[in-house]
């Protein structure tokens, strides 16, 4: 069997279950895996000979796929600001607009030395890592209330980033150690904002396998974590430091104001590409 119909035949085998395009598309990212290829040597090898164990292991990673497993935790890895991450099911799949955020924090942070930064909530590591890239010296420490998750960016980090350092913290009762008030430049997080009503509206591999503690709040106090955040940036940011957010985009003027009454200004909802309120930054007084 050829390179291309080995694809051709996984996305058929797909269609029941995922869109046309969508089951194209995971069919080229398993294809690719299996192979050990990136997308432009797939196309070129075309009408190479499939190995035999390449197409021994396609029944489990179909079967996986048919159960709506998400393709990323099928590989166990997910593509991030031009790094390949190792996922599992005790983090996130890294999105699109955590790449923005990224963008966002390196035009404005590009350049300046000596800077400290902290990653609340950092799951695979994904944001601490690809900002530790763009933003060569500078200080990160990622904190998680997973120690699952923990290994997994610790695993990313000696691949990527392996400066970076990690702690177990509950950001919600407690503060990481080893950084004394206003000595910070820089905190971060995409903490967890889906509102336990908007369950609804997500697709089933997302409930089924992401975890449910890194997504879901209360539709009671849907800003819990935003809150804290505030109140932790207000201790440990120096004057003029930042905070940037990933949030919620139905929550984007509650979040911002937020930051406010808690000795920010310059605060801002920032859109994404598709004008989404999907962050917030601000600067400590």
């Amino acid at each position: 069997m050829t390179t291309r119909q080995f694809t051709t035949d996984f996305a058929k085998a797909l269609q029941p279950h995922y869109p046309e395009r969508e089951a194209q598309a995971i069919a080229a990212l398993v294809v690719e895996h299996l192979l050990g290829i990136d997308s432009l040597q797939r196309m070129m090898d075309a009408q190479e000979a499939v190995p035999a164990a390449a197409e021994a292991a396609r029944p489990a990673l179909l079967a996986r796929l048919l159960a709506h497993e998400p393709v990323q935790y099928v590989l166990g890895t997910a593509y991030f600001a031009d790094m390949e991450l190792e996922v599992t099911p005790a983090t996130l799949i890294p999105r699109p607009e955590t790449e923005e955020l990224v963008h966002l924090i390196t035009q404005e942070q590009k350049g300046r030395a000596g800077l400290r930064l902290l990653d609340v909530g950092t799951g695979s590591g994904c944001l601490a890592l690809a900002l530790a890239r763009a933003l060569p010296g500078a200080e990160v420490l990622a904190v998680d209330i997973s120690a699952d998750a923990l290994a997994v960016a610790r695993r990313n980090a000696a691949r990527y980033a392996p400066a970076v350092a990690f702690q177990k913290v509950d950001i919600l009762q407690t503060l990481p150690a080893g950084l004394p008030p206003g000595t910070l430049d820089m905190l971060v997080s995409n903490p967890p904002y889906v509102r336990e009503s908007e369950r609804t509206e997500m697709r089933e591999n997302v409930l089924a396998w992401e975890p449910a503690t890194a997504l879901f709040v209360p539709d009671e106090d849907p800003l819990l974590f935003y809150r804290r955040l505030a109140e932790v940036g207000r201790g440990l940011l120096r004057a003029g430091g930042a905070i940037y957010l990933e949030i919620n985009e139905a929550l984007g003027a509650e979040t911002a104001a937020l930051l406010m009454p808690a000795d920010f200004e310059n605060v801002c909802v920032v859109p994404d590409m598709f004008g989404k309120a999907r962050m917030v930054r601000g600067t400590r007084r």
